[in-house]
């Protein structure tokens, strides 16, 4: 299943704490998830077997300003949070958790048309 998260590419943000001491998730993270979710619905998306391997492939394109000299995109969000929030998102709703995932990639790229964007890619392993 593939599918298309538009908007500037974000991470999981670190929980927040109450003055009692109790976590949250900032709004931010929590409405990326909730994009990012409602992204794998609209597509089709259908849960997988609880049981079965999974190949998540993620592509964060960024825009790319004309003054930027980097041939790479080295910058935040890190890699390993974007993966961090897509995973969370899709926990329950692609697959029933995440430790069915067995491959990950994520790259960030220059988005040549200029459109923000994460591609997403969610497969059932095979063998």
């Amino acid at each position: 299943m593939k599918f298309t998260v538009y908007g500037k590419p974000q991470g999981k943000a670190r929980p927040r704490f109450t003055r009692q001491g109790h976590a949250y998730t900032p709004k931010q993270t929590a409405d990326y998830e909730k994009q990012i979710r409602q992204a794998y619905i609209t597509a089709g998306g259908e849960m997988i077997s609880d049981t079965a391997p999974i190949l998540i492939c993620i592509t964060a394109c960024f825009k790319k300003a004309k003054s930027n000299k980097m041939t790479e995109p080295t910058l935040k969000p890190d890699s390993d949070n974007i993966a961090k929030i897509v995973c969370d998102a899709l926990n329950g709703i692609a697959y029933k958790d995440d430790k069915q995932i067995i491959s990950l990639t994520v790259d960030k790229v220059w988005a040549d048309d200029g459109i923000e964007r994460v591609e997403i890619d969610v497969e059932q392993f095979y063998p």
